[in-house]
């Protein structure tokens, strides 16, 4: 699920200040696209295609190389996240203890696949190799915070229960 290339545009018009800021830090620094690209998905919350061309023709970089670097790097995305990253470890311990049965309890509750985000831009569902969460396979973080060890249930139960305190201020997902 991608943005509008309208909204992606609003977006680099709305942030444009806060964007030049960054150039102005890194601009002639040799070396520094990943820290610009760090520090505009910061800001964006992912690496929209206006930005990109912008930051090309701002930083006198083709926006191939742009394209490239943010590719290349798992940690960039290209698309929008949900509210809520949901980062499932599929390192050794958690996948010797089920991690792939998580993964598909909690795919088959959101409807998505790794990678994903939902529909109501609540959830984005990733696999990660490791967490380094070792002691609490098989586990999963969603913004930061670690659950585990889990079963297919009870990963399920924290999804539901999360959606259920967006869903009751007001009844829509904020």
């Amino acid at each position: 699920m991608g943005c509008s290339c309208q909204h992606e545009q609003t977006l680099l018009d709305d942030k444009k200040e806060l964007l030049e800021d960054v150039i102005s830090a890194y601009k002639g620094k040799a070396g520094s696209l990943v820290a610009v690209l760090q520090d505009v998905q910061g800001i964006c919350g992912y690496l929209p295609q206006p930005v990109m061309r912008w930051l090309g023709k701002e930083l006198g970089i083709k926006p191939a190389k742009i394209y490239g670097v943010a590719t290349f790097y798992t940690q960039f995305r290209l698309t929008p996240v949900g509210k809520y990253l949901i980062m499932l470890c599929q390192g050794t311990a958690c996948h010797v203890n089920g991690a792939e049965r998580i993964e598909t309890a909690v795919s088959r509750e959101l409807k998505i696949s790794s990678g994903e985000t939902t529909d109501d831009g609540v959830f984005t569902l990733d696999t990660v190799a490791c967490l380094g969460c070792c002691s609490l396979a098989p586990v999963m973080m969603i913004n930061g915070r670690a659950y585990g060890p889990l079963t297919p249930d009870g990963a399920v139960k924290i999804v539901k229960d999360i959606y259920k305190k967006e869903t009751q201020s007001g009844g829509e997902v904020q």
